[in-house]
């Protein structure tokens, strides 16, 4: 999604920033782990495809996609991104009846830029760290799909609850990815 390609969220812990061509070796070869393919659903591509996929995530209007960085590690700027990765959020806008539903596989995004209202999760039935960390953060499980083997799990935000994220996140600094990482007029195609 373009709206994201040059928005940086950087807070105490992690910093998000957009998942851009770099980060697609060191995406890809996590991805090469059948736990973490178990677990997110994946199938394996190929490292031509992983950087398909990663334009196709930047281009889509339906995706927001962001790698999380360890903030410490990076704000020193002495590492690259690729080398302070420590995983991604998405966010998909699938439901085009409901511009205010996001699907989201880590919470943390969404809530200030997009006007997304409710989170929807969808994790596969083995996967009961997840199903807890999503039902701590206060989701509802709302479907079962036996074919797929996987929970659905919901979270409507209120506006007390979008003034109790925000709180939470005051601490965020949003910043330029082009400014902070890219030496000036040059921007990724």
């Amino acid at each position: 999604m373009k709206i994201n390609q040059n928005t940086v969220l950087q807070g105490q812990r992690v910093t998000l920033v957009p998942y851009t061509s770099a980060h697609v070796p060191r995406y890809h070869e996590w991805m090469q782990s059948e736990e973490l393919q178990r677990l997110t659903a994946s199938e394996p591509l190929s490292l031509e495809q992983e950087y398909e996929m990663q334009r196709s995530w930047r281009d889509d209007a339906d995706k927001c996609t962001f790698i999380v960085l360890d903030t410490e590690r990076w704000s020193g700027q002495a590492h690259a991104d690729e080398d302070c990765m420590v995983g991604d959020v998405n966010l998909f806008l699938t439901d085009t009846e409901d511009p205010t539903l996001g699907e989201i596989e880590i919470m943390i995004a969404g809530v200030r830029n997009l006007g997304i209202t409710k989170f929807e999760a969808k994790i596969g039935q083995e996967n009961e760290t997840s199903i807890c960390m999503f039902k701590k953060l206060h989701f509802k499980e709302v479907a079962v799909n036996s074919i797929f083997q996987e929970v659905t799990l919901r979270l409507d935000v209120t506006d007390q609850e979008r003034r109790w994220l925000l709180e939470q996140t005051n601490h965020v600094e949003e910043k330029s990815y082009v400014e902070l990482k890219l030496p000036a007029g040059v921007l990724e195609t």
